[in-house]
């Protein structure tokens, strides 16, 4: 039988496997740009509810590897992830109280200042910047909030992750 914390550590890695493996998913070009930051949310999602639960070297390490599964400069997600999870320890008590539409907006403003590191570490590998296009997956991140936060909510009910 596995320790009760343990459950609750391999919970939150299988939510991130899962993140992972969305955040490869094939999607047709048209919406490439739209696809939200699975990754990012779960994180969000952990540090909002359990904010000494996860590390930022934990982060960092999800995020190099998501750079070698999505094939992009070694660091950019590792960057981001750790700038956005810094700001959320920092604020997770204020936005246990919003309201779901204002965590959403909070959402936004994360993801896009995740997408400005990212932006800047593909403009410093010779890419050509995007424009805004760059901001589509902090509002279709936002748009998927809700469902994401309920889904999770109910996984950490079930499992009674504390």
């Amino acid at each position: 039988m596995i320790p009760h914390h343990w459950n609750s550590y391999l919970v939150i890695i299988t939510s991130f496997i899962v993140a992972l493996v969305l955040a490869v998913y094939p999607l047709p070009l048209d919406w490439r740009w739209w696809r939200p930051e699975f990754v990012l949310l779960v994180a969000i999602f952990w540090i909002s509810v359990f904010p000494l639960t996860i590390s930022l070297f934990f982060l960092c390490f999800v995020g190099l590897y998501q750079d070698l599964l999505e094939g992009v400069p070694f660091g950019q997600h590792s960057l981001s992830l750790v700038i956005v999870s810094y700001i959320c320890i920092l604020s997770y008590q204020r936005v246990r109280n919003f309201a779901i539409w204002k965590e959403a907006c909070w959402i936004f403003v994360l993801v896009g200042l995740a997408q400005l590191p990212g932006n800047w570490v593909q403009s410093m590998a010779g890419r050509p910047l995007s424009g805004l296009l760059f901001l589509a997956p902090a509002f279709s991140s936002a748009l998927i909030w809700p469902l994401v936060r309920m889904l999770m909510d109910r996984l950490s009910r079930h499992y009674r992750i504390t």
